[in-house]
């Protein structure tokens, strides 16, 4: 079939959503479709590298006229040059607002009738669609997009419920690149983060925001301690960091809990680990948790948002209510201290990925997805 250009926006960071939209513009690239990312600064460098990724940077001139810097328009007129010089056949944006909402005004301002895909990752709804104020605007977005895809069951349904908009949503899962995440040879990692062998090691990765609820995880972790030696790996950076740190002293747990900062060796850190916490207040998905599935690491998590599509209760992790710490403990204490009953978690979890989130089985969808946009302008 003949090979797409397609128009990239997203965020350029490191965020659940921008990794999905790189992975997905890699292995789309790989497929020899041109993949043209339209943003602010070049989202990841090992990009760079690609002959079928190309970037368009989005320059925000000030004027003085101009209280803040308008980024919005300043990215639909970059989106409308980049449609124009690279015939682009379709566009794929990631989250309603601002992107879908630029991308409809780029679109006008090239009179074109390219067609546009665009992906809610969960904040656009679960935060900004509860906003009086915002929700036409997302509303917008998802209206003047050809067709618009969730991350997730449960996202497609909160969305459908609290924005309404006019056309039905579609449900393509995230997803991870099952070369980088795989059960790995840590090395010395353990030993280097001061964690002796026989210590079990429990992890929670995430960007520290109160939606993460680090105080459960730190407050679930100390009960587990009453019974198991145990160290907690806190993967990540954030707003919460400092205080959390602080929570930790005043518990007098900072021998047993160590705040790693951002790391790129995740694989490694997920190898040592025996089990995983996420005991988030609202997740549309939970990327996290796939990719510590890929490494043969169970999850305890919270029974929200789009997490019971990816931990199954009882088969590949423990779902608990929110804010139920003392049932956290009782559920991680049951996977650190059966073996057979860890072993199956894990064995179920390395199946989940394989059949229910496979990058081929995502990507194809996507793929599918993109010529029916490229043939119906």
């Amino acid at each position: 079939m003949e090979k797409l250009k397609v128009g990239v926006i997203c965020y350029p960071s490191l965020g659940g959503s921008g990794v999905v939209a790189t992975e997905l513009g890699k292995m789309m690239a790989d497929r020899g479709h041109e993949m043209h990312y339209i943003t602010s600064s070049k989202p990841f460098r090992f990009l760079d590298v690609h002959p079928n990724i190309q970037f368009h940077e989005v320059k925000i001139d000030g004027y003085a006229v101009f209280k803040y810097p308008p980024y919005d328009i300043a990215l639909a007129n970059r989106i409308a040059q980049v449609i124009e010089t690279e015939k682009l056949d379709l566009l794929h944006v990631h989250y309603a607002v601002p992107h879908a909402v630029s991308a409809a005004l780029g679109k006008d301002m090239a009179n074109s009738t390219i067609g546009v895909i665009t992906t809610l990752h969960g904040t656009d709804v679960t935060i900004l669609g509860h906003d009086p104020g915002l929700r036409n605007t997302v509303r917008y977005g998802i209206n003047k997009s050809t067709i618009t895809t969730a991350v997730s069951e449960s996202l497609r349904r909160e969305t459908l419920e609290l924005i309404e908009p006019e056309k039905d949503l579609l449900t393509i899962y995230n997803f991870i690149d099952e070369d980088k995440y795989r059960p790995v040879d840590p090395g010395t990692l353990k030993s280097d983060l001061g964690i002796s062998q026989d210590e079990k090691v429990i992890i929670h990765i995430s960007n520290f925001r109160a939606v993460k609820r680090i105080p459960d995880i730190i407050e679930s972790f100390r009960l587990v301690t009453q019974e198991v030696d145990a160290k907690l790996l806190m993967v990540g950076d954030g707003p919460e960091r400092t205080e959390m740190e602080e929570l930790v002293r005043q518990l007098g747990l900072q021998e047993d809990v160590i705040f790693t900062g951002k790391r790129d060796d995740l694989p490694e850190l997920l190898a040592i680990s025996d089990l995983a916490f996420l005991l988030s207040e609202k997740e549309a998905f939970g990327l996290v948790l796939l990719e510590a599935l890929a490494c043969g690491v169970p999850s305890v998590a919270t029974a929200i948002g789009g997490i019971p599509e990816v931990i199954e209760d009882g088969v590949n992790g423990f779902l608990v209510g929110l804010g139920d710490v003392t049932m956290a403990a009782e559920r991680a204490l049951r996977l650190l201290k059966d073996e057979q009953l860890h072993a199956t978690f894990k064995e179920n979890g390395l199946l989940t990925v394989a059949d229910k989130f496979h990058s081929s089985t995502i990507v194809n969808q996507y793929e599918k997805l993109y010529y029916e946009v490229a043939g119906s302008r």
